[in-house]
This record gives C-alpha cells, structure tokens and sequence, in this order.
C-alpha cells in the first residue's frame, strides 16, 4: 500500500512539475523573441541596456539548451531525433546559444571597422523566431500531461494512436470520461477523437450513454446512437432509471454479439460506476489502475453503493422491477455523537428535504423552524422533531447545512444521503458515520467521530 501510494506521490508530482515547465518554456519563448525584436531596434550607444538583454538571453538559451537534454534524456536518444520537429528545434536552440555566447562576450567595440559583421550576428538572432513552431509540439504535451494528471490513475487508452481517458471493462463495456469540445478538450477526451475511436474500433456496432444531467453534445457525432441518463454530478440514478438503462442495454446487446457501449459521465467514475456495478460487480477493480496508485475510481459515495445494493434486490427479489412502493411520514431525524459537530448541539444546522429534484421540506434548527430541537446531552445526541413532517415516497435526498463553519464537500454542504422508502424496514433508517456522503471521507473524521451517524424515525401517513 505505501508502495503504491508513493508511486502515486511521484506521479503527481513529476506531472505538476513537468505541466509547470512546459508552461513557463512557452513563456520564456515569447519573452525571448521579444527580447531579439527590442535589441535589433536598440542603437550602438545603447550600451548598458544591450547588456542587461545579452545577459536575459544568455540565461533563456541556457534554460532552452537544459529543455532539449531534458527531453533527450527522458524520450531517448533515438525516440528524440524520430521527429524532424525535435531535430530543427534542437538546432535551433545550439545555434541560437552560440551566436548569443558571442554576441555577449566578444569585444564589438570596434563594429564601425565590421559593421555588416555586427550586423549579422544580430540578425542571426533572430532564428529564435523559428521556435514558434516548437509552440505546436509542446500544446500537444500539455494536452497529453494536462489530461493525464485529471485522469489521475484511471486506466487510458494508449494504443494505435490513441490517447484517451477510456478502459474497456469488459470487451463489450467502455467507461470514459465526457467527450469534450472547446476548452474543455485541453483536459478531457477530445469528442472527435472519441468518435473516431468507437468508428475505428466499432463502426456502426456501439451506443454512448450520457450520464450527465449538466451538459450534453450533438448526438450527430455519434450517429444519434446516444442515450441519456439524467444524473446530477456526486449523485445517484433513480431505481427506475437504473432499471430502465439496464433493459436498454440488455436489449442493444442482444441485438448482435458485436454491440458495445460506451458509458461516461463527467469523469468517468461515480455516476459511471454507479451505473456499471448494477450489472458489473467488479466494475471498480477493473476501472483503477493500481500501478498508478491505490486510490479506488468507482462508486465513491455511500448512496450510490446503496443504489448498487438496492439494484442487486430488485434484480434478485423482484424479477427487475421497481419493488411494491411505500410512503412514509419522516417524524424526526436523530444526529448522534454530536459533540465537536458545528456548535456541538445542532442548532446551527438546517435540514433540506427533496423529491424528484423539488424541495419538499426545510427546517431551521437555529429558529426552531418547522422543527423542534431536543439536546440529548447525556447520549452525546440532538432530536431534530418535524413540524409537520413531509411525506415521502421513493427516492429522497436529505441534506444538511451548517450555519457554524462547518467544512463542505460534495453537494456544498456537509453532509447528506440518499435513500429510497421501499427499503426502510421498521420505519426506522440508520446510517453511520461510513453510510453518509462526505463524513464518509477519512479526512474529514477529525470533526465525525467513529460513532457519528444519523436516524431517521417515520411513521405510516
């Protein structure tokens, strides 16, 4: 584990640095050619000025001369000299250094006796120009290291000139991240070069399903082959959605033995992963790269694991459909071990109730607001009571809102969850401390004990 995780440091860290030089090698280039513009434009008696650019320029070339070993070293010798952009480049920078070297340590006092000599040198110069087509070669390694370090250790797609945030989790199942456009490219998967892999790889055979609820794209790249899920970003799919998307590739993929699909959300993880494990059980196993690190990329959340389950009863107890549906009456909501949490006695805390993507309740502990709130000090707990308490039906999303500081994380809140009403058994719900989106997270266990959680307590309406 501490093997992988270094790994995983150094990567980063070697990816942030790289990402860093090449920004500030593009920089240095354009400031460079300025520099060779304002010296060819200076006057003979403008000595001390011409001085302080030979020395800039004499640093700059040196930097440019350290970048090409640089490259040489990590591509290889024969990898570096394959291309004829990486040969002129070096060229380039070699000529541009020993004409710099000359310019600033030779004594040209004398120039009125040579001064087609002068003259030339100073020209010479000027070929730092031709570095601007080295411009186009270091986008594409940022784009490459840029999308590389966003990806993190997700597997990627490296093969017959392909580079793409995209791992076949099985031969006929593709997990991806979105297929972007515009800026957006720069950092995830180029839709056109996503398009052109699925024609390369599976024309005519494969269907891309959208999980994102926050964007889409023009289906036409796709053939309209495109599906798409409604799921909001660190969130979990609806059962009937889960059910709906499950018969539909059931059904794409008995149509013919050669069918695929190709399955993203915005990174390619959570809603993803949510989605795959319904019918992939080792779906984040085989998504993680653990030569890269450790750090699972799947189902993250604990709702969307809990969605995962609740798919697994459906398809085991009730034949693939929705399970006999129940409304409840939620009647209170119990916080425990909430000693250190906020103010430590949940009046600082506001409670958001929604259904179908509608805010059906909110209270405020602060101004007993549609609430009454109970201190339980001796069992290190509070008793939030709804006035008038919704009834649900479902799926339901309860978060929670602190007025106290308390540190946000997914859903800009500090802590919520998802649960559907046909699985709550004895009109009671009880989640720990790992059962609740963000405290679920170690970093944050500082301020969630071990034994923090919620209770939800109902009654028939």
């Amino acid at each position: 584990m501490l093997y992988l995780l270094s790994m995983y440091l150094c990567w980063n860290s070697f990816s942030y640095a790289f990402f860093c030089i090449c920004v500030f090698g593009l920089v240095l280039i354009i400031v460079d050619i300025v520099l060779v513009i304002v010296d060819l434009s200076l006057s003979n008696d403008s000595g001390d000025v011409r001085s302080a650019l030979e020395a800039i320029s004499l640093v700059i070339s040196f930097f440019f001369l350290i970048d090409v070993l640089l490259h040489v070293y990590v591509e290889g010798f024969k990898v570096y000299l394959s291309s004829k952009l990486n040969i002129i480049d070096a060229c380039i920078v070699v000529v541009t250094l020993v004409v710099t070297m000359i310019y600033a340590f030779s004594d040209l006092s004398g120039a009125s006796l040579i001064p087609r000599v002068v003259t030339f040198l100073r020209s010479l110069r000027i070929l730092i120009l031709v570095r601007i087509f080295r411009l186009a070669s270091q986008k594409k390694e940022l784009e490459k290291v840029t999308r590389r370090m966003v990806s993190e250790n997700k597997r990627r797609y490296q093969k017959d000139g392909f580079d793409l945030d995209l791992t076949y989790v099985t031969e006929r199942v593709i997990a991806m991240s979105f297929p972007s456009s515009g800026k957006q490219a720069l950092y995830r998967n180029p839709i056109r070069e996503v398009a052109r892999f699925l024609d390369t790889k599976h024309l005519d055979h494969y269907k891309v399903f959208n999980l994102c609820s926050e964007k889409g794209y023009d289906p036409k790249l796709f053939h309209y082959r495109v599906e798409r899920i409604m799921i909001d970003d660190h969130n979990v799919p609806s059962l009937e959605d889960m059910l709906r998307y499950t018969a539909c590739v059931r059904e794409w993929m008995a149509a013919d033995s050669r069918n695929v699909i190709a399955i993203h959300c915005k990174g390619g993880k959570e809603r993803t992963g949510t989605v795959c494990s319904s019918i992939l059980d080792y779906f984040g196993e085989r998504r993680t790269d653990k030569s890269m690190s450790s750090k699972f990329q799947g189902v993250e959340t604990p709702s969307q694991s809990r969605y995962v389950s609740y798919y697994e009863i459906m398809k085991n107890q009730y034949n693939l459909q929705l399970p006999p549906q129940k409304s409840l009456k939620i009647k209170s909501i119990r916080i425990h071990s909430i000693a250190g949490v906020g103010k430590g006695n949940g009046s600082d805390l506001k409670v958001k109730i929604i259904v179908k993507r509608e805010l059906v309740f909110q209270c405020v502990c602060a101004k007993q607001q549609n609430c009454v709130v109970f201190p339980d000090t001796g069992n290190n707990a509070v008793i939030i009571s709804l006035q008038e308490g919704p009834v649900v039906t479902e799926d339901v999303k309860v978060m929670f809102e602190s007025s106290a500081g308390l540190p946000k994380g997914y859903e800009d809140c500090p802590f919520y969850f998802w649960f559907n009403t046909s699985f709550v058994e004895n009109n009671r719900l009880y989640l720990s401390r790992e059962e609740l989106d963000n405290p679920h997270k170690s970093k944050t266990w500082d301020i969630y004990k071990e034994d923090f959680g919620v209770t939800l307590s109902f009654t028939d309406p």
